[in-house]
């Protein structure tokens, strides 16, 4: 165990001088270790390793496990580049007779997974050759890899996988059949739309979710009938992405449904609606939207302001302008991001005016827009914005500020030591380990002054570090016993299993505030249809969260239906939010910690929209 952990800190800290160290512990006797070093590999992406992972996979020791094989190959995917490339080529060269074999091995299932990281240097053939495998593992990952290729090289092997006997090949396969699938592939649009239609009645609603969206990217009116056809799904997220699709395709008929809609149903169905209603029908969708400027509910005020910076008017602007004098710091901050879309001029002026704003997204906003425009007058309010935001809850406007002050500073031409000077003498030190590698990267002179961003400060003791090793650690490695929680929704109770092995820090937080009671009365304030649903958002827009931000803890879990991670805004960022995917997602593996699964319950996530409510969430 200690040497596993070992190995994946070494990773996760991202400091390639750890690769000599990770190299050595590939000949681990343990093959849970092996898998881990091999993992924590690919965290590095370090070249040096490629050839000892060559060396891995295809000419393996005796003591070498099918699991650190198989993260070995995962980790070259991350890697890259020509020797990685050809290292897919052999191995699947290799194991092409095994196409027709009713199971595949895992390292050759994990090569089809992950080929695609390999871009134009992917070997589609050797693929391709997978996508007919009686194995429906291999079959399905050769299709992965190939649809997020865009069918490079193989686009017949994606038109045939729409007939898959399994839904999650049909439904990675026509997801990519889309407009400009068909005009790179030389497919006549006509003869591909119809097959996309077509899946547009399959019995999964994955399927259904899935066509929809790669019909919408035809763009043309004569196909919106297909997908009014399942305006009454009895799936809710099908039905949220048929309007969504309808505002893709435009036409008299969708901009009937669509202004019908807008007007009455849930939130998820509305916001919807009147979003697409302002794409196909923008003065139609503008009197619906002033409309709901009145409503109590700050959600569909905001949007409201989203659809009329799609809507983009003059009197559009107004309302917007007016907006931001709302006494909802949220709807403020959704007014000003529909502004600077539609009136990117007018945002920048009142963006020095909003960076005395209340609330921390819209002076975060504020700060990102001014960055884009601004020059050495603007430094003194930003200056000043900065002390403001040093009692946020969240880092966001912080971030901001320094990313603006160090563009000001880069462009100054008397050179950066100016604004550094007039920053450091208000602020020589800085706490916060985010505000410091932002400045690393974006006002270099001043992370001078502040000092290294690394190695962090996680706000944690020895003696935390052992409580959490007590009570999660220990119990999940030795006895299997792990926490778990009931997330209870107006669509029935979902049990989560919490993975106290692999993420004990995360688990911890999370369980720290399931006990406080935070994530009770809650929304799930993003959903989307056939991805994944999230909350965790005290503010209920996306921009909230508990204060602390939680260093990574990346593993070897891979996303699956079902499976929980943190929402992250860049590495290391992790706090509250929480989403739980409703599909196969193998492209967030290694990118955010899994923390949990769905073991009950499956049916009620399926049927959460956005804006659903969360009753409570409970220990269990």
């Amino acid at each position: 165990m200690v040497r596993r952990h070992a190995a994946l800190a070494l990773g996760r800290i991202g400091d390639r001088s750890g690769t000599a160290v990770l190299l050595d512990m590939l000949a681990d006797p343990d093959s849970t270790v092996q898998a881990d070093v091999a993992f924590a590999l690919g965290l590095l992406a370090d070249p040096t390793a490629t050839s000892r992972l060559r060396q891995v996979i295809l000419d393996p020791s005796p003591a070498t496990a099918a699991t650190g094989q198989a993260e070995g190959v995962a980790a070259l995917a991350r890697i890259g580049g020509r020797a990685a490339a050809q290292v897919f080529i052999e191995l699947l060269g290799r194991s092409a007779a095994l196409a027709g074999s009713a199971t595949v091995p895992h390292v050759v299932r994990r090569a089809l997974a992950e080929s695609w990281r390999l871009g134009p240097a992917a070997p589609v053939a050797q693929i391709a050759r997978f996508a007919t495998a009686p194995d429906p593992e291999a079959r399905w990952r050769s299709i992965y890899s190939l649809g997020r290729l865009h069918g490079r090289g193989a686009p017949e092997v994606l038109v045939a996988g729409t007939d898959d006997s399994l839904p999650a090949i049909r439904a990675v396969a026509v997801r990519e059949l889309t407009l400009s699938f068909a005009d790179s592939a030389g497919i006549d649009r006509k003869a591909l739309s119809a097959r996309v239609q077509r899946l547009t009645a399959d019995p999964d609603p994955q399927v259904r979710i899935a066509a929809l969206r790669a019909l919408g990217t035809y763009r043309s009116p004569d196909l919106a009938s297909a997908a009014m056809a399942l305006a009454a799904d009895r799936d809710p997220n099908v039905r949220v992405q048929v309007l969504a699709t309808l505002g893709e395709l435009g036409g008299p008929e969708a901009r009937v449904v669509l202004a019908g809609h807008a007007r009455e149903g849930g939130f998820a169905h509305r916001r919807q609606a009147l979003l697409s209603l302002a794409a196909v029908s923008p003065a139609d969708a503008l009197p619906a939207a002033q409309g709901l400027l009145a409503e109590s509910d700050w959600r569909l005020r905001a949007v409201a302001a989203e659809a009329l910076g799609i809507v983009g008017s003059d009197s559009a602007t107004a309302s917007l302008l007016r907006l931001l004098q709302a006494s909802d710091g949220r709807v403020v901050a959704a007014a000003f991001a529909a502004l600077a879309e539609t009136d990117s001029a007018r945002a920048s002026n009142m963006a020095r005016t909003l960076l005395r704003h209340a609330d921390p997204l819209v002076r975060s906003l504020a700060a990102t827009r001014l960055g884009s425009r601004s020059g050495p007058p603007d430094l003194p309010i930003l200056i000043d914005a900065y002390g403001h935001s040093l009692g946020d809850p969240i880092a966001d406007a912080r971030i901001a500020i320094v990313i603006a002050a160090g563009r000001i500073a880069a462009n100054d031409p008397n050179g950066p030591g100016p604004a550094t000077d007039a920053f450091a003498r208000r602020y020589p030190a800085c706490p916060d380990y985010l505000v410091r590698r932002t400045a690393t990267e974006f006002f270099p002179s001043l992370a001078a002054r502040w000092g290294p961003w690394a190695p962090v400060s996680t706000g944690l003791g020895l003696g935390d570090y052992r409580d959490i090793a007590r009570r999660l650690l220990w119990p999940a490695e030795h006895d299997g016993i792990v926490p778990g929680v009931v997330i209870e929704t107006d669509r029935g109770s979902i049990g989560i299993t919490l993975l106290a092995s692999d993420a004990p820090l995360t688990v911890n937080a999370f369980v720290r505030l399931v006990e406080r009671g935070y994530f009770d009365r809650g929304a799930w304030h993003r959903v989307v249809p056939g991805f994944v649903a999230q909350d965790g958002d005290p503010r209920g827009d996306g921009g909230g969260g508990p204060g602390f931000a939680l260093r990574d803890e990346l593993n070897r879990n891979t996303y699956q239906p079902g499976t929980v991670g943190m929402a992250l805004d860049g590495p290391d960022t992790g706090g509250s939010q929480f989403f739980i995917t409703l599909s196969p997602q193998p492209h967030l593996d290694g990118v955010y910690t899994v923390f949990g699964r769905v073991d009950s319950g499956m049916e009620a996530l399926t049927q959460i929209v956005q804006g659903d409510r969360i009753r409570r969430v409970r220990l269990r």
